[in-house]
């Protein structure tokens, strides 16, 4: 057999390509459940962008399946192997402060711009154009190959879940949602809260110079938070209490407010919000304000929650301050993100962690000493919730093919990656993510004016159809 052109199929389907990606990007497909109806348990919009790839597969000859309303694949080819793409339909909000339509899909500088261009329609619709060039070509194949789609990727993969309690697990497979060339490991991801056991105080104060009664930081265990706020009460001496504040703020770049409510005063810092795979990447509010608490003379409870996290947590995102710090040689560092702070004076402290932890990470045995040393100094772990390490050898065939494929259509060395985060990959036995990022190439998923250049998504879908051919291509019948 020749060698395969695939970069040029590729190029003869351009137009139809963009025009069908513009009409997925045109659909608002973001997680709507108060308008949830039991035919779209994820709302219309939703099921509109699953019905959209169901029925293109279906007018272009793919067998197609719908599950539960929240899932669905096309199907096509031969054998016992199912070889999978797993992709995802749905998007995050467009938010405020877009240049372009974010529902139209417009063109400018060889960019396509649309929420969901790059996260994840844009390469949803380059692997669907990869298959349709190896079917229209009549390329015969020894495997079946099956696109996955999935409706709630952006929340709570509830669509993977759904799926795969009905339908088949593929031998091996790809999720064209994250960067090139391949991504094989991706970190455990564990969310949980540390609560303080709260001790009775007497009635007497112990002349306290900071009364706290309430403090608040972050929402998401998966994000760095950018604003706390404290209530406070000071027993005199209130003037100097908020010269050391406007203090801490500039030596440590920060801003933040300061002023009187109903004889209270209240502390509000701003941070710099960041992703929690990498929690150094910002300025967690929430642990700045407790750092800054800490050095005051605070009432019983305050002290031990105050103290006691910032020096667990203050500038300690590798848990080492909990004997909780590990790396290894695949995915690096253990890593610690406070996603959530809160303080009440009659409940006691709270926070919420999201810990990413490496693949070779002995997960419960160490959870097991956290807890033997968080009850001694007066805390508690509650709402533990464990999304396991994804890992494929590097030496793995599956591995071997993608590295050839990406190396030919690109000629640039194929670089195995690991992540912090987690993608649709972890829902396969054996699966990576796959691009359809290139190196170099500015990351605008979720953010305003997202976009795609029109050059990389062509280049993405010959990457993918060479990659389905030489997973599931029979070389053999095409030669007799």
């Amino acid at each position: 057999m020749k060698r395969m052109n695939w970069a040029g199929e590729v190029e003869k389907r351009k137009e139809s390509l963009l025009r069908d990606l513009r009409s997925l990007l045109a659909v608002k497909s973001v997680l709507d459940e108060a308008q949830a109806t039991p035919e779209a348990p994820l709302g219309e919009e939703v099921k509109k962008a699953l019905d959209f790839m169901l029925n293109l597969g279906k007018a272009d000859g793919f067998a197609a399946k719908e599950v539960d309303r929240v899932a669905g694949h096309l199907e096509f080819g031969e054998g016992e192997e199912l070889i999978g793409i797993l992709c995802h339909v749905d998007v995050v909000p467009a938010g405020d402060g877009w240049t372009f339509d974010p529902f139209k899909g417009e063109e400018k500088d060889g960019k396509l711009f649309g929420r969901g261009a790059i996260d994840d329609k844009g390469p949803t619709m380059a692997a669907y154009y990869a298959m349709k060039i190896i079917k229209e070509l009549g390329l015969p194949l020894h495997k079946r190959v099956r696109m996955i789609i999935g409706t709630d990727e952006e929340s709570d993969w509830r669509c993977v879940d759904a799926y795969f309690k009905k339908e088949e697990m593929p031998t091996v497979g790809f999720a064209p949602d994250a960067d090139f060339p391949i991504i094989h490991a991706e970190k455990g991801i564990a969310d949980f809260d540390i609560v303080q056991k709260i001790a009775k105080q007497s009635g007497k104060r112990g002349g306290e110079e900071v009364k706290v009664h309430s403090f608040e930081s972050g929402r998401r265990y998966n994000m760095v938070p950018d604003y706390a706020k404290a209530v406070v009460t000071v027993n005199g001496g209130q003037s100097e209490i908020v010269q050391s504040y406007q203090i801490f703020m500039k030596e440590n770049d920060l801003s933040g407010l300061f002023y009187i409510d109903n004889g209270r005063l209240i502390l509000a810092l701003k941070g710099v919000s960041a992703h929690g795979m990498e929690p150094d990447h910002g300025k967690n509010a929430g642990l700045y304000l407790a750092e800054f608490l800490a050095s005051r003379h605070l009432d019983k409870n305050a002290a031990r929650f105050f103290k006691w996290t910032a020096e667990r947590f203050f500038q300690s995102s590798r848990g080492k301050n909990i004997e909780m710090d590990y790396t290894d040689d695949i995915t690096g560092d253990l890593t610690i993100n406070v996603g959530k702070l809160s303080y009440d004076e009659k409940t006691g402290g709270r926070l919420g962690l999201n810990m990413r932890y490496p693949v070779t990470f002995p997960l419960e045995k160490r959870k097991g000493h956290l807890e033997t040393k968080l009850d001694e100094d007066g805390f508690y772990i509650e709402n533990f919730s464990d999304s396991a390490p994804h890992y494929v050898e590097k030496t793995h065939p599956f591995i071997q093919t993608l590295c050839k494929v990406y190396e030919e259509q690109t000629g640039e060395s194929a670089e195995l990656l690991s992540i912090g985060g987690g993608t649709y990959a972890r829902s396969l036995k054996t699966g990576v993510a796959f691009g359809a990022l290139f190196p170099g190439r500015e990351d605008v998923a979720h953010q305003k004016d997202e976009y795609i250049y029109i050059d990389d998504l062509l280049k993405a879908t010959a990457i993918y159809a060479q990659a389905i051919w030489e997973l599931a291509g029979d070389k053999n019948a095409l030669q007799a």
